[in-house]
């Protein structure tokens, strides 16, 4: 099999039991860091009630453990900072997550890294109109990162990851960057220069972005929603997760990493 069609399963048990905690700290520092600079943009921003007993936890069985803490509150219906996985056993899932509410069609902030034990990156800017037919979203949110997009994905250290999950494949957009290399402090550095360059780009978009008008915030707001509840229900990543919490447990996981009560709440409103 190519290496960039390996499932997860398949890299760690060529490589189960590496100590990633050098890695995990460097890089949970780095999306830390994104976390707060957009929650810092955000006026009003609250910890999402659930999530108190979420600061640090660990599987029934205690091989694996992590952190999931959401923040909602005015335009970000909800920030996300969480971990998963055994810093002693070579897997990590770490990531750093702006979902917008509907004042404006900003797309939404996804920044992922995970070790295998190689360095796995996905960056995203979510977007949130058709590209195949609104050309002029496309134009203004994906044509101009387009050479820095094209300079990372061309370089030599990297290569593409292809997620089994042909809905995570559908997700694909022209800012999507899914990629392994070796797990060494040059490559994550690589990485974190590309996020916050990125990072830069999506809050000025931000700050310059219209309002949408009133009458399209509901149909907005009901695809937002579509897309946070099946990105999470469709991971591939999810069966890794049941074999340490069970599907009851990792149902719960899901209902908090999508957010339900905070869309529910928001769609009550």
């Amino acid at each position: 099999m190519h290496s960039d069609t390996k499932t997860i399963d398949q890299f760690l048990a060529e490589n189960p039991d590496v100590d990633v905690s050098e890695s995990w700290e460097r890089c949970w520092g780095i999306l830390t860091d994104i976390k707060n600079t957009i929650a810092s943009r955000f006026s009003g921003l609250q910890l999402e009630p659930a999530c108190r007993d979420r600061e640090y936890y660990t599987s029934p069985n205690g091989e694996f453990e992590g952190s999931f803490q959401a923040w909602s509150g005015g335009d970000c219906e909800s920030l996300v900072n969480s971990w998963l996985g055994n810093r002693k056993a070579s897997i990590l899932d770490m990531n750093a997550t702006a979902y917008l509410g509907q004042d404006t069609d900003v797309p939404h902030f996804v920044m992922v890294f995970g070790t295998i034990p190689k360095l796995f990156f996905y960056f995203d800017f979510m977007p949130r109109r058709n590209l195949l037919v609104e050309s002029g979203y496309l134009d203004k949110y994906y044509a101009p990162i387009n050479d820095e997009y094209l300079a990372l994905r061309g370089h030599s250290n990297f290569q593409w990851s292809v997620s089994h999950g042909p809905y995570m494949r559908a997700l694909v957009n022209p800012s999507t960057q899914s990629l392994m290399a070796d797990l060494n402090n040059t490559n994550i550095s690589i990485l974190e220069e590309y996020a916050r360059s990125m990072l830069e780009h999506w809050l000025k978009w931000y700050d310059e972005a219209q309002p949408v008008p009133h009458s399209e915030r509901p149909a907005l707001r009901d695809t937002d929603h579509m897309l946070r509840r099946l990105c999470y229900e469709r991971d591939p990543m999810n069966k890794l997760a049941t074999k340490m919490f069970g599907e009851q447990g990792v149902q719960e996981m899901l209902t908090l990493r999508m957010g339900e009560a905070q869309m529910r709440r928001v769609t009550t409103a």
